[in-house]
């Protein structure tokens, strides 16, 4: 059973930024990555200050090599299981390896749980997206059409109507939109079409063209705007017996400023802890976190 002072779980841009800043304090840090980043079907990161349009995959891909040349042990594999105190120690297991450890940082993200709507999936990180600061700029002028169908939906319209004056709100789940959301829409003169969507539609190119609400009329436009329920991928952290904290946008481990969870010696960073938090605002989570946990390694050693 191979033991490393710290284990990080999760090797998204969270993970590796922890996982360099303790390998950069001469830390032993052991990676384990299930190779699955929230962000695949993105081709451009941004708000990346000096990698701004970057490649998301690129950017893992040239993390992953820098926390190698600092030592730091990279292994790809599911954890099927974490156990543990502080006092006792923690112990992972991915397939049939054991590893121990002193310290765990969860990095483990989270899920976007969709409308079920024909071919949404299809369009999701491209032509159907969630957010203003990541993909905004890159819908400006278009024809936007968001689909109304969770509590930030209006909050949604009022973003990116600051983007594009020809915009549409889709009533797809009426009972979501509040009295409070309907004067923001209103406010806005932004139109509501009081009709579900059945299907995202797409050219023979694979473009999409346009969505079929369920009286079978289409709508053409360019973008989609679509809230995901978010919820931190925490089964890890459940089974350590931690609780999750409820959001408007869905369910993360709590932490303080530090990544501090409620279960001593576990860290969660990234958006496991921050629903909101986009690449650059992840990696300084990961950052602050390794940097804390050598603190307190340094301390426990005195």
């Amino acid at each position: 059973m191979e033991h490393f002072e710290v284990i990080v779980i999760g090797g998204g841009s969270a993970g590796l930024a922890a996982s360099i800043a303790l390998a950069r304090s001469m830390r032993s840090v052991l990676l384990i990555d299930e190779g699955q980043p929230r962000n695949t079907s993105a081709l451009h990161a941004h708000n990346l200050l000096g990698q701004e349009g970057s490649n998301p995959l690129e950017l893992l891909k040239r993390g992953r090599q820098e926390a190698a040349s600092y030592g730091v042990h990279l292994t790809e594999g599911t954890v099927s299981s974490l156990s543990g105190t502080l006092t006792e120690g923690f112990s992972v297991k991915v397939d049939a390896r054991n590893f121990t450890a002193e310290r765990i940082i969860l990095a483990t993200g989270l899920k976007d749980q969709l409308p079920q709507i024909s071919g949404l999936d299809r369009a999701w990180g491209t032509s159907a997206i969630h957010c203003a600061y990541c993909h905004g700029w890159e819908v400006r002028d278009q024809q936007i059409l968001v689909i109304g169908c969770g509590p930030m939906s209006a909050h949604q319209a009022m973003m990116f109507k600051q983007l594009s004056s020809n915009i549409r709100f889709v009533n797809h789940e009426p009972a979501e939109l509040t009295e409070e959301g309907k004067s923001i829409l209103k406010a806005l003169a932004i139109p509501i079409v009081n009709q579900s969507v059945q299907a995202l539609e797409f050219d023979q190119s694979g473009t999409f063209e346009a969505i079929r609400l369920d009286n079978n009329e289409k709508l053409h436009a360019q973008a989609v705007i679509v809230a995901s329920a978010m919820r931190a991928n925490a089964e890890l952290y459940k089974s350590l017996g931690g609780e999750l904290s409820e959001h408007p946008l869905g369910t993360f481990i709590a932490v303080n400023e530090s990544g501090a969870t409620a279960i001593p010696g576990v860290y969660a960073v990234g958006n496991a802890s921050n629903l909101g938090a986009m690449v650059m605002a992840a990696a300084a989570s990961g950052t602050l976190a390794g940097a804390a946990i050598n603190a307190e390694l340094l301390t426990a050693a005195l």
